[in-house]
């Protein structure tokens, strides 16, 4: 019982996430600078501008449903907090792995968008229903490429898994090579679930002003902005997990090689978010349907042969 409290709330639980979500940012917004040739924030800023955030009073609208306005930050934070116990990160077994986990965990991961998008829904403010509905058009443009990215190396590991899929490639790191076109389209729909830049259609800050999060202030915006950074740990491990199958037995070499990794995901992901301008949504949804989907479909097709070859 003791050691499940401090898994939840410690390591890897939320006090971890909240940290190295912080890093993560810093991070993520450093690099983004400096490929952009700026200077970038100092260290704190990620913590500084949450305790900014929690210290503001939150101002609900007058028409929005107060009741949903006030829980939704704490289901988005809940849901990615629970994946983390799922994912392995310093061995190839996670903390509470068990068969079928991985549609767990995707079915977890799509919790946070669907929040954002009551989010901004249930806010009755306009800049927030644009918002709102470009989040979930989103989301069905980039989620059927996402589950195929992930599940294809699940076939051929034979499990459905997380922990099963990184035991197996870490036995068969050669195999992991025929998972490299699914491995480009995990990063880039992760993009779009982050909805980060060219995917930041719903929080067009030049349109929208700041997509479902329009109406939020205060300690709601910094709980929902936890929340992101929470995902983008969480994605960032699994894409690490699935597809780099680097690992140690030892846990004091195993940590590093963890943020290792999921450090170059966060390094592609800035590259990407500094390289490339705003896509309208329609350009979106084409680009997932027309190139995403048939990649990740050429990759089950790819784990599918060499499963019944080896």
């Amino acid at each position: 019982m003791l050691w499940s409290l401090f898994y939840i709330f410690i390591f890897p639980g939320i006090f971890f996430l909240s940290t190295y979500g912080l890093i993560l940012e810093y991070l993520d917004r450093k690099l983004y600078a400096r490929f952009q040739n700026r200077v970038g924030p100092p260290w704190f800023q990620p913590l500084a501008d949450f305790v900014k955030l929690m210290g503001k009073e939150g101002i609900i609208p007058t028409h929005a449903d107060k009741g949903m306005f006030k829980v939704l930050p704490a289901f988005a934070m809940a849901a990615v907090s629970v994946v983390i116990l799922y994912v392995p990160m310093w061995s190839t077994n996670a903390l509470y792995a068990f068969d079928g986990d991985l549609i767990v965990i995707l079915y977890l991961l799509t919790i946070p968008t669907l929040t954002f998008f009551l989010a901004g829904w249930y806010s009755t403010s306009l800049y927030a229903t644009i918002g709102a509905v470009r989040t979930i058009t989103q989301l069905f443009a980039y989620e059927v490429p996402l589950f195929m990215s992930l599940l294809a190396p699940a076939i051929l590991a034979n499990t459905w898994s997380l922990s099963g899929v990184v035991e197996f490639y870490s036995n068969n790191p050669w195999l992991a090579l025929a998972n490299i076109p699914g491995f480009i389209v995990a990063v880039i729909a992760v993009q779009g679930k982050l909805e980060r830049a060219p995917f930041d259609i719903p929080d067009a800050e030049t349109e929208i002003v700041a997509g479902p999060f329009t109406e939020y202030s205060g300690r709601f915006l910094a709980i929902f902005r936890m929340a992101i950074d929470f995902e983008l740990i969480v994605t960032s491990s699994i894409i690490a997990a699935v597809f780099i199958p680097l690992w140690s037995t030892n846990l004091w070499l195993g940590i590093p090689i963890y943020i290792a990794k999921t450090i170059f995901i966060i390094f592609i992901m800035a590259l990407m978010r500094a390289l490339m301008a705003r896509i309208r949504i329609e350009q979106m949804v084409n680009f997932c349907w027309k190139f995403l989907a048939p990649l990740a479909i050429l990759q089950i097709l790819i784990d599918i042969i060499i499963k019944v070859l080896v």
